[in-house]
């Protein structure tokens, strides 16, 4: 006759291991699950039996010395689960807590349970079984963990299945399903209402985590539309690398291929687009790893100039890692998250995708958002979908909002909790330069007074042109520099103005009036050349502007145009600072007039601290 523990373990073997699981909570918890000869208790409700096999799957897989044992009742029911779990090296320890003055072993399992202990073994337990009342911690765990004088670590298992209508509602998983193992925090010593709190909570939130795994029909439509883009996206890269967009070694970054490997301990995922907002995290990132000794940072960026500010930094290699982000394909995503593993994610101002957030999301993995950007453009064009909108700011973790007006329209979009840190850049170092390079352009130059025109947009040159030919009356030898924000249009601008080109090696002599600046990454470069500087994409067209922040640090004096309405709040700030120029007039008259000297003061507030401390309490929750 074959034993029925055969089937069951056939089954529960299947499910588990067929099962895709998911790891959360207190990263000491699970240090302590993973460290051979350690002595700890491992407690978890009666209802998640049938689940905790795949807790030692999971950490035998990490540390085979493990030696696991667990507490299971003399009946014939806990027979039946000892046989059933024997083979899978889970060895039983007999007894329970007796009843109506019966001695059912309890005294002798506690004595075999604090031998293991102290021998080095994880010792699991239910205290609130065989028999209930459910969820009701009995005495012998707690008198368990005081006699053995060790970490009772409380865990939460759940996965798709079904609830068996016993005493307990006992889990039946089911195959190729979606389960969570959540560690709470480890109790030294906790009396009964302790342990019995840390066990709901951590089973709460691995049910939590399951629920979670269920698609709404706008994320299945967004998982469609990524998978179907996928072959175009292929293709765009390949155009991209064609143009220098791209580097060839590093392509398969793209699809969440070709990584090293993972570290060992903590480890944060921040990402940030390009140059800017790498500048202004960075700041963020050095606080954070001095701070936490054991973190790491994998520094996505989207641009190749983002990914050599990051590879210049100290910490480069060592701590700090730099790939570049997948695009938001679900099997790209899923590779990413799969080898990295992020104990939190850290997107910089309005770099938001909402497969990723959602990949996130069902992960357990707690997406926050700084220096949270959220344009009048931005928001209407969010506000077309709202449920799409609402579903994905509601998965973030919390917003950290540039200032009050971005933070209003987060919090009308659905996001919650919403902060106002203030402004990331404030913060952010002065933007690099190339030393040599700016003595050998100082010698060119000499004492002409220089205007550099900074981040343009189409139709603005025009309009500065024709205020540095005004300006020109007053000034003869004055030397406009114009540094498109997009480089590669410097052959149009060459072309249509009659411009000296950099990036074709022109420089400018004591007769050039005007020099086009057609280089990536340079802008330090000649913010340190100039006397003054006006901000781009803030004359004409739709504007929004640009960050006034970077030349005010450098000590240059500033101008921008009326568009800087995604700079609201930072032109609050910088009242009295920033001049405005309305039209090309009364910019060729800033140009020309007299100015006070600039101080880098009211560009400094410590607005790094506030992240860095609410970042390390979300992961290290």
């Amino acid at each position: 006759m074959i034993s029925p523990a055969r089937p069951i373990r056939l089954w529960l073997g299947i499910c588990l291991r067929s099962t895709r699981w998911q790891v959360r909570g207190s990263a000491r918890s699970r240090r302590l699950l993973t460290t051979a000869h350690q002595g700890t208790v491992v407690a978890f409700w009666h209802r998640s039996l049938t689940l905790s096999p795949a807790l030692w799957f999971w950490a035998r897989r990490i540390e085979p010395a493990l030696r696991l044992r667990v507490l299971i009742s003399r009946n014939r029911d806990g027979q039946l689960i000892s046989q059933t779990v024997r083979p899978w090296d889970i060895i039983g320890i007999h007894g329970s807590s007796g009843r109506k003055g019966k001695d059912k072993g309890g005294a002798s399992v506690l004595r075999v349970a604090l031998k293991e202990l102290r021998n080095g073994a994880l010792v699991a337990i239910t205290p609130d079984g065989p028999r209930g009342p459910a969820e009701q911690v009995q005495p012998g765990t707690v008198a368990l963990s005081r006699l053995a004088k060790c970490a009772v670590v409380p865990m939460g298992l759940s996965c798709s299945g079904l609830r068996l209508p016993s005493w307990d509602g006992l889990a039946f998983p089911l195959p190729f399903g979606h389960g969570a193992m959540v560690a709470g925090a480890p109790l030294f010593q906790p009396d009964a209402e302790t342990l019995q709190d840390a066990l709901r909570a951590v089973s709460q939130q691995a049910d939590i985590l399951v629920q979670r795994q269920k698609r709404s029909l706008a994320d299945r439509l967004w998982h469609l539309t990524g998978t179907l883009l996928a072959p175009a996206l292929t293709i765009m890269l390949r155009i991209r690398l064609h143009r220098g967009k791209e580097i060839r070694t590093r392509l398969r970054e793209r699809m969440g291929l070709g990584a090293p490997s993972r570290p060992a301990g903590p480890l944060l995922w921040v990402h940030a687009a390009s140059v800017g907002e790498t500048l202004s995290a960075l700041p963020l990132v050095e606080a954070l790893l001095q701070k936490q000794p054991d973190l790491h940072v994998l520094f996505t960026t989207a641009t190749v100039t983002g990914s050599d500010i990051v590879a210049r930094h100290a910490s480069s290699g060592d701590r700090l890692i730099h790939q570049f982000i997948p695009h938001d394909v679900p099997r790209w995503v899923r590779r990413f998250l799969k080898h990295w593993r992020p104990d939190g994610v850290v997107f910089v101002e309005s770099e938001l995708w909402p497969g990723m957030v959602s990949a996130c999301y069902r992960r357990g993995i707690p997406v926050m958002l700084v220096n949270g950007r959220l344009s009048d453009c931005s928001a209407r064009r969010w506000a077309r979908v709202p449920r799409l909108a609402k579903r994905m700011l509601s998965r973030l973790a919390w917003v950290a909002a540039r200032g009050p007006e971005d933070a209003l329209r987060f919090r009308a979009l659905g996001a919650s909790p919403v902060f106002e840190d203030g402004d990331l850049k404030q913060d952010a170092p002065p933007l690099p330069y190339d030393e040599k390079e700016l003595a050998r352009l100082k010698a060119l130059i000499g004492s002409r007074p220089v205007f550099v025109a900074a981040s343009t947009h189409p139709g603005e040159e025009t309009l500065i042109l024709a205020a540095a030919a005004r300006a020109r009356r007053t000034q003869p030898d004055l030397l406009t520099i114009i540094v498109p924000r997009h480089p590669v249009r410097g052959a149009e601008l060459a072309a249509e103005f009659g411009l000296p080109r950099r990036s074709t090696g022109a420089t400018p002599d004591a007769a050039t009036p005007v020099w086009l600046a057609d280089t990536l990454g340079e802008l330090g470069l000649f913010y340190r050349l100039a006397d003054r500087c006006l901000i781009g994409n803030s004359l004409c067209g739709n504007g929004g502007g640009h960050n006034p922040f970077e030349p005010l640090r450098l000590g240059t004096s500033t101008a921008t145009g009326p568009l800087m309405q995604n700079w609201r709040d930072a032109m609050s700030t910088l009242s009295g600072v920033v001049h405005s120029v309305q039209d090309m007039e009364s910019l060729a008259q800033w140009i020309v007039t007299s100015l006070p000297a600039v101080t880098e003061a009211r560009c400094n507030h410590p607005v790094v601290n506030r992240l860095r401390d609410r970042i390390l309490g979300m992961i290290e929750e």
